[in-house]
């Protein structure tokens, strides 16, 4: 009795999968067959057309040279070079293998701004006005020109004078470098921002003097507005370095640098959320025995 309930249930497994009476796969006929499988093909189909009519439609609104959408940003961040993980510098002055990274870094960065590729790439603009380039209607002005940013206007910190910046003798240069923000003003005519550089609280009396390269220690207007990498394709971001005279040696130093607002139109907010908004802090430690 089992084996004819086994053979039974065998024969039905395989009448379901194939029914030579009725000629049905899996209980459905091909005609049956058929209509599913034209119902999803034409379902998915549509589905497809769907999602590039929906991809197309959003790509038309996108621009190749701006984005569509952006925040605007009351305050752009800042950054410095050499920049390392942990925001820190720190070496012995005696030690050539200690500092060279950090000379080495500041070579490979600087590259850009030597003043003969500045000239053949960028203009020389007027100083302290924008540097505005308006597009005629539909008509882009692109590629946008660049304002010529050279290397001699770091001066002490250029790397040309002292090619160690100054680390080999314990007075080490920094770069200051806003990011870049398309459309950002960031002052007035003639009032450019600026940057300051002081010791967290605790390192008030550590940090010695600072000296500025500009000697004003500012992003000139001339370098602003930013049009975007692909329109402005040889923009040369403005730098300010930092030089620190004499500063306190076998001590941890936290540094402070930030922008300064020199406009009634523009503020920059400094936020203690954000620690790299319109501000950098990081540490400096020269050791010396």
């Amino acid at each position: 009795m089992a084996k004819e309930d086994e053979k039974k249930e065998t024969g039905e497994w395989k009448e379901f999968f194939w029914n030579p009476r009725t000629h049905e796969l899996l209980g459905r006929t091909a005609s049956s067959w058929g209509l599913i499988l034209l119902f999803y093909l034409i379902f998915y189909t549509f589905l497809a057309g769907m999602f590039c009519l929906t991809m197309y439609v959003m790509l038309l609104t996108l621009d190749d040279y701006q984005p569509t959408w952006q925040d605007r940003l009351a305050t752009p961040g800042m950054m410095i070079r050499p920049k390392t993980d942990l925001l820190e510098i720190v070496y012995n002055v005696e030690k050539t293998e200690s500092w060279d990274s950090y000379v080495q870094a500041l070579d490979t960065f600087l590259a850009p701004y030597n003043d003969s590729q500045q000239v053949m790439k960028n203009d020389g603009c007027v100083p302290d006005q924008y540097f505005t380039q308006e597009d005629s209607g539909e008509v882009r002005n692109n590629p946008k020109r660049s304002c010529q940013f050279n290397r001699t206007v770091l001066e002490e910190c250029s790397g040309l004078s002292d090619h160690t910046y100054g680390y080999q003798d314990g007075k080490p240069c920094v770069l200051i470098k806003l990011n870049r923000v398309i459309g950002l003003l960031p002052g007035e005519k003639g009032r450019s921002p600026y940057v300051t550089c002081r010791a967290r609280k605790e390192d008030s009396d550590s940090i010695g003097t600072v000296a500025y390269f500009p000697p004003t220690g500012s992003f000139n207007l001339m370098y602003y507005p930013y049009y975007g990498k692909r329109a402005q394709v040889n923009y040369s971001q403005p730098l300010v370095a930092v030089k620190f005279m004499n500063i306190s040696l076998n001590t941890d130093v936290n540094v402070e640098c930030m922008i300064n607002s020199n406009s009634n139109t523009t503020q920059f907010k400094i936020s203690e959320r954000d620690k790299f908004a319109g501000r950098v802090i990081f540490k400096l430690r020269i050791n010396k025995v």
